[in-house]
């Protein structure tokens, strides 16, 4: 995994009520948004590297990401 996988994994991480100990929380990954933020950086990528608006929005329109 590169280093901005691992960076995008961390930004989708949540603290849960753990349902064995309800006093504390635990962190899990939230994957909706890990995938959403991975698609969003997709679409980062094709915008200034390709500058091409067709393959930005399909990615938008395929996905259902929100720019």
């Amino acid at each position: 995994m590169n280093e901005r996988i691992r960076e995008l994994k961390e930004q989708a991480m949540e603290w849960v009520p753990n349902m064995a100990d309800p006093d504390t929380k635990i962190q899990l990954l939230n994957t909706k948004k890990f995938a959403e933020l991975i698609v969003k950086e997709c679409m980062d990528v094709v915008a200034k590297k390709c500058a091409s608006p067709t393959a930005y929005n399909a990615l938008a329109e395929h996905f259902g990401v929100e720019e």
